[in-house]
């Protein structure tokens, strides 16, 4: 029995049909498109939780997408197994021409598309990759000599002086194409899959013009509703980068700062892909943490007795996000405070995230403990009072998160400000030499 012969887009990091660049490309070509995705095995059967609320999201969002194809009367087939598996299945199902894919720059992804593709080349099936997850990629902006930049702001500098009008033009939507390849297959479940629906709810993909105008003088503070709430869909590609920097480019330069920020920590993964289990700055090897499991797990729980901090801990625990003033807050007292390793801080935001993004995560944890790539020294430790005092005066923000701060069921702090200072500087002083 032949087999039909069709281009395959490969869905990762880019769940849309909008501005999709290399499905865009795949749907100009002369076959057939059969868009695929992988729940990816190597990932999943990582995850902690069963009700882990990204694969929900990814789910229902593929679902979404999938009931979009009907009136083209296709779909997307999607496939649970290791990418190395999927493969092989696909090429037994399909006569695969050509392989379209928008790029992503994690250490795994590098190393699975390095794979898939030496197994396409064994069977002169190009694959063909895109850049449509930043508006620059790791190396477009390098130092004059060539080398990365370690330091934001030069990094942010040339980063606009680079940026052309092409950088943020959008590609028409799939769905005014007609050449999808003409078959349909059931999504696995959730359940089949070993996972349950989380009922966490998700935030809005369209962010106003009023936030973003307003981002510069309210995104600091977390009883606000001033941040854009967009981490998980530039993380999963449910919304068009080109179409956020753009929109940021005309109301916000404080948000497309945020923005150049994302794509700083992106080059960073991909020119020192070490730093996922190691400090930028290796002088900070000697770092002796404390590491107190009890200490940890009070962190953890929003019960340090530092309101500010336990309001972000249950804000996470309780919704999958934290304000982003507040996780500078919450990771700089996890690790100053009570010297507990950045790498237990980060594996937690990791597993709590519903926007976590490696590259971010990663360098957001570092920036905190003082061991990445900030020109900043060590010695900067947040006060949480100040900051207190500073961002939720009010504290509208710490009460929503504890209704019990003024009875005797809060605990008293875990350990006194001054103190902990004091012995977080003793400690990295004594590392550094």
């Amino acid at each position: 029995m032949s087999k039909d012969r069709v281009a395959i887009f490969w869905h990762r990091r880019d769940l849309r049909w909008d501005d999709n660049t290399g499905l865009y490309a795949a749907l100009e070509g002369d076959l057939p498109v059969v868009p695929v995705f992988i729940f990816d095995k190597n990932i999943l059967d990582d995850l902690e939780d069963r009700d882990d609320a990204r694969v929900t999201f990814i789910h229902r969002t593929l679902t979404s997408m999938h009931d979009r194809l009907a009136e083209h009367k296709a779909g997307i087939h999607c496939f649970h197994a290791t990418p190395e598996e999927a493969w092989k299945e696909i090429l037994s199902i399909y006569d695969v021409g050509a392989v379209y894919t928008n790029r992503d720059y994690e250490p795994y992804a590098r190393e699975r598309d390095s794979g898939i593709e030496k197994m396409l080349e064994a069977q002169n099936i190009p694959f063909n990759t895109y850049k449509d997850h930043v508006i620059k990629e790791p190396e477009e902006i390098l130092k004059d000599n060539g080398e990365p930049y370690v330091v934001f702001t030069p990094y942010s500098r040339k980063w606009k002086e680079h940026l052309a009008e092409k950088d943020l033009e959008s590609v028409a939507s799939a769905l005014y194409f007609n050449n999808f390849h003409t078959v349909r297959h059931a999504i696995p479940s959730l359940s089949s899959m070993g996972f349950t629906e989380s009922d966490l709810p998700f935030p809005d993909d369209d962010v106003t013009d009023k936030i973003l105008r307003n981002y510069g003088e309210k995104r600091d503070f977390p009883a606000e509703n001033g941040t854009s709430r967009l981490g998980i869909h530039l993380r999963f590609g449910t919304v068009s980068i080109r179409k956020i920097a753009q929109r940021a480019k005309e109301t916000s330069e404080v948000f497309l700062n945020e923005l150049i920020w994302r794509e700083f920590y992106q080059m960073i993964l991909w020119h020192f892909p070490r730093v996922v289990n190691e400090n930028f700055h290796k002088k900070y090897d000697a770092i002796q943490w404390r590491n107190n499991p009890d200490d940890f797990e009070r962190w953890c729980t929003g019960t340090t007795g530092y309101p500010i901090v336990d309001a972000g801990m249950r804000e996470l625990n309780t919704t999958g996000y934290m304000h982003n003033r507040v996780r500078m807050i919450v990771a700089s007292f996890l690790t100053k405070h009570l010297l507990i390793d950045w790498r237990w801080g980060e594996a937690y935001f990791a597993r709590k995230l519903l926007d976590y993004e490696l590259a971010s995560n990663n360098g957001g944890w570092q920036w905190a403990a003082g061991t990445g790539t900030d020109a900043q020294p060590y010695f900067r430790i947040f006060n949480p009072y100040t900051q207190t005092e500073k961002f939720d005066k009010q504290e509208r923000y710490i009460q929503h998160w504890i209704p019990e701060l003024e009875t005797d069921n809060y605990p008293d702090p875990i350990i006194d400000h001054k103190q902990a200072r004091e012995r977080a500087l003793d400690v990295y002083k004594e590392a550094v030499g």
